[in-house]
């Protein structure tokens, strides 16, 4: 883990690149080594430079700035084709200018440089409906029949007062269904795994579970409550 990480900024907007540059150099542990107005003079920079993390708007260089450096996305862009790309392409982390603080924004830095994961509520959304999609396609006929966001049955989903679970830990418990671990889990909800972990740890206790397995099965209904 190095002791100062480097940052490429790249955005064609000369005041954000100001402004990120000033965020972060007035940080410890952090220094903006280069900065690019566009994907080619990003690749010249990270070739030059070999920064720690590139912050990037745009989709162009990715690929091969992903295969130089980390990549953490901060862009304006909310659309789901958009996120989905840039996951696919080799981006470490997704931030929608809006969704964050400059804490959260300088904590997601360090993590993507630490090689975690780090998304905004957009992001996330859309990684989440990707996962849930997935697991639909193996879900049992009758499960995978009823419309995802259908409200749920007693039959097919406990409530929350029967089970006990908080508002929080039933988030964690649908990410956990979707296939999730600890790490992304924890990215999503812009929260630290040992935190995930406690929430974990109630979530089995209130379900009468000791496993992922036996606690997705409990949520989605398949297996009965004590």
């Amino acid at each position: 883990m190095p002791t100062v990480l480097t940052v490429l900024v790249v955005d064609d907007d000369p005041v954000v690149r100001a402004g990120l540059r000033a965020l972060l150099g007035g940080r410890p542990g952090f220094e903006v080594v280069a900065e690019a107005a566009d994907g080619g003079e990003a690749l010249r920079e990270t070739l030059r430079v070999r920064p720690h993390v590139v912050l990037l708007d745009g989709l162009t260089a990715l690929p091969r700035l992903a295969r130089l450096s980390r990549v953490l996305m901060l862009t304006h862009s909310r659309e789901p084709e958009t996120v989905e790309e840039a996951l696919r392409r080799g981006a470490g982390g997704y931030l929608v200018h809006g969704e964050f603080t400059t804490d959260e924004l300088v904590s997601a830095v360090r993590d993507v440089g630490e090689g975690r994961a780090r998304f905004t509520a957009t992001a996330s959304g859309v990684l989440l409906k990707s996962l849930r999609a997935t697991a639909h396609r193996g879900m049992p006929p009758t499960v995978k029949n009823r419309p995802f966001f259908e409200k749920p049955s007693s039959q097919v989903q406990p409530n929350l007062p029967q089970c006990g679970l908080s508002a929080r830990e039933a988030e964690v418990m649908d990410l956990i269904a979707t296939g999730l671990n600890n790490q992304q889990i924890a990215a999503a909800c812009f929260i630290t795994e040992k935190t995930v972990k406690n929430h974990i740890n109630r979530i089995f206790a209130k379900l009468h579970t000791s496993t992922r397995a036996e606690a997705i099965a409990s949520w989605l209904g398949t297996r009965s409550l004590p």
